[in-house]
């Protein structure tokens, strides 16, 4: 109890915005599992078809791409923190339209990814805005921490309750009324759009400011940060599989949406106990050695599928896919804040200028990764994308490494303020 009133005396000694900020993602992070997992497990269940969720993450790609290009126009109209409050809103509310939607089509499901990500980018977006102007370097490690913590902890915890309420609701008579696992569903994103007024609520108490300039579109950048972009797009690259695999994988090697949650949660404990003490304790010049380890960490794992392809096999890269994606971002998002900082002192442009061309550098990473699944599932097989695409993306995500180095290396020694 002492240690944790520690660290909950900590917690208040940050800036109210940074305060603010953490507890309003700390509750929208109780919905990011739905949309990452569950929509997956949830298309696979109705349509039967991996490519049908690999375009569907597609088009929810292009959503947010786009969203962020309207984002900056919008920002010149509106304030940061409504934007933001918009896009958790919006994402609960198409959340719920999607599963109250009888069929699937091919169309239809485009369409729907492409709304979602429309109303995520909104999250995103203009998280990074806030986080950029509401942190610095010194406290960024624990920020990310922080928030990777409860986003590990709701990922072993939602998963859990929601298999839990898909397995337990399937062949139950209410009222007259016969309930399956849709109907579930449906219940999960009613309560997914309380969460979202919740933080929406949390996000109010905060003192936040737009950008000054207005501009925030260019096509040329600073040398340094065309490096980041690239370094965005090995991000990209294996992002999309971060959300569609498991589901796939799972919902056809090793059973349903309740042991999607149970490999979750196996991984999740003590991941999100980790990422909170080296986000509480590691200095800036530790960033590296936790970007390598989890990146070394999601290559094992995808060999491991690969050689495998059995539910041993799943399950174990699940369990390094869950260790893997905290730890990355613990790294990854400070030393995108890092680099905004350097690069845009040196070009003095608005902040939510590489804010978008980061989102654009995104995407073409998961383009890429997510079009060369849907070609090798159809002119090959869907096995075999299945089993070498995630092998192909985790050794080009070790490229990473390095790069991540040389940049960092080049804004201590030649462009420190």
């Amino acid at each position: 109890m002492n240690k944790f009133s520690g660290e909950l005396a900590f917690f208040k000694s940050q800036p109210l915005n940074m305060r603010t900020l953490l507890i309003t993602n700390l509750l929208f992070a109780m919905i990011l599992p739905i949309i990452e997992i569950f929509v997956g497990a949830y298309i696979m269940r109705n349509t039967g078809n991996s490519s049908y969720v690999v375009i569907y993450q597609l088009c929810m790609y292009i959503g947010v791409v786009s969203t962020s290009i309207l984002n900056g126009v919008l920002l010149q109209y509106f304030k940061v923190n409504r934007l933001y409050s918009f896009g958790i809103i919006l994402s609960a509310i198409v959340l719920m339209v999607m599963m109250f939607v009888q069929s699937i089509g091919i169309v239809g499901l485009g369409l729907a990814g492409f709304v979602l990500g429309a109303s995520t980018g909104f999250f995103w977006t203009n998280r990074y805005l806030l986080t950029l102007t509401s942190t610095n370097d010194n406290n960024r490690n624990y920020f990310f921490g922080f928030e990777s913590f409860f986003f590990s902890l709701w990922s072993i915890v939602i998963p859990l309750c929601v298999g839990a309420l898909l397995g337990s609701l399937d062949g139950i008579s209410l009222f007259g009324y016969e309930l399956d696992v849709n109907s579930g569903y449906k219940i999960i994103t009613v309560v997914a759009f309380i969460i979202a007024i919740a933080a929406c609520i949390a996000l109010s108490h905060g003192e936040f400011s737009n950008p000054v300039q207005k501009k925030f579109f260019y096509i040329h950048f600073h040398p340094l940060w065309k490096k980041f972009l690239a370094l965005a797009g090995l991000k990209g690259m294996v992002q999309g599989f971060l959300v569609t695999a498991p589901a796939i994988l799972v919902m056809r090697l090793v059973g349903d949406e309740g042991s999607l949650g149970l490999i979750q949660g196996l991984g999740g404990g003590v991941t999100a106990i980790l990422v909170y003490v080296l986000g509480r304790v590691a200095k800036p010049q530790h960033r590296m050695k936790i970007f390598g380890f989890g990146l070394l960490v999601f290559f094992i794992g995808t060999l491991v599928n690969g050689l495998l392809f059995s539910a041993i096999g799943v399950i174990i890269f699940v369990l390094c896919k869950v260790l893997f994606q905290p730890l990355h971002d613990l790294a990854y998002f400070p030393t995108m804040m890092k680099t905004i900082d350097a690069v845009s002192a040196i070009e003095k442009r608005n902040d939510y200028a590489y804010i978008m061309s980061h989102e654009i550098g995104l995407f073409i990473g998961r383009a890429t990764g997510m079009l060369l699944f849907i070609a090798l599932a159809y002119l090959v097989s869907e096995t075999f994308a299945l089993k070498y695409v995630l092998m192909i993306v985790g050794a080009l995500q070790l490229l990473s490494l390095p790069l991540a180095k040389h940049i960092i290396k080049e804004i201590d020694t030649k462009y420190r303020k």
